[in-house]
């Protein structure tokens, strides 16, 4: 008998994740998985705050999707060309995670470590009403998905959240190239990229912000990438072969 490719499932979302992405309303279907896109974006801004010194004093996950990190302290030009790229450069990287975990049959810790974050978080680090109970829920949903004894549940669900982490950021990104970024409905000025091109260039004019979108945009299309080829690769060497076994009919007892 054959094992299923682990690889299968996440190949699967991907699909579904791009052709929901394309139909009207399909984005409510992965709601959740945009909460979780949001927070991993934000959470990997909270960490790089917190490696260049700045601190880091809590998350905002808001209703459209939308998302702060606030850093204890104003951060010097090194420390934003850090911490800028950093939500669209590590989002990508927890997708590859995913599908490392999803590939060595880890998917049922994958989920566990996942969804005890979330709760974390949102616990101890999230500090409005929406996103406490947004992130929160997901993160129970995560554990309870975790608890069921059903390895394939646990190898789709979390090749749901890779694909969301690897072509969101895809689709979160063309938000920088337009000229105003809108934050909890409102219209705001200082995206990832202008806080980039400042720390990097010393001016937000259009086309250092541009650069900088361009570059984190060629970024996640190259792990997007990486993602696909570890998918080809798989379906090229295709499922281990069963190994027959011998039947008790088969074994003969030695002649005497």
């Amino acid at each position: 008998m054959t094992k299923p490719d682990p690889l299968r499932p996440l190949g699967l979302a991907l699909v579904v994740g791009v052709v929901l992405l394309q139909v009207p309303y399909g984005g409510y279907a992965i709601y959740p998985f945009k909460l979780l896109g949001t927070w991993l974006h934000e959470s990997c801004h909270a960490l790089a705050m917190l490696l260049t010194g700045a601190g880091f004093t809590g998350l905002e996950v808001f209703a459209d999707g939308s998302g702060l990190a606030h850093a204890e302290r104003a951060a010097g030009p090194l420390a934003k060309a850090v911490i800028a790229p950093a939500g669209y450069m590590g989002a990508p990287l927890a997708g590859v995670a995913m599908v490392v975990a999803v590939s060595r049959r880890w998917a049922r810790a994958g989920l566990i470590a996942l969804g005890v974050a979330l709760v974390a978080t949102a616990l101890a680090s999230i500090s409005n009403q929406f996103g406490q109970v947004g992130i929160g829920a997901t993160g129970l949903a995560l554990l309870a998905i975790a608890a069921l004894p059903r390895p394939r549940w646990h190898a789709g669900a979390l090749a749901l959240l890779a694909a969301q982490a690897t072509t969101g950021a895809l689709v979160d990104i063309r938000v920088l190239f337009q000229p105003t970024l809108v934050v909890d409905g409102q219209v705001v000025r200082n995206s990832d990229a202008h806080q980039m091109a400042l720390g990097t260039f010393g001016t937000d004019a259009t086309w250092a912000v541009w650069l900088w979108a361009a570059i984190w945009l060629a970024w996640s299309i190259a792990v997007l990438f990486w993602v696909l080829r570890r998918l080809q690769r798989a379906g090229l060497s295709g499922p281990p072969r069963a190994v027959p076994s011998a039947r008790p009919a088969d074994v003969r007892p030695p002649p005497r």
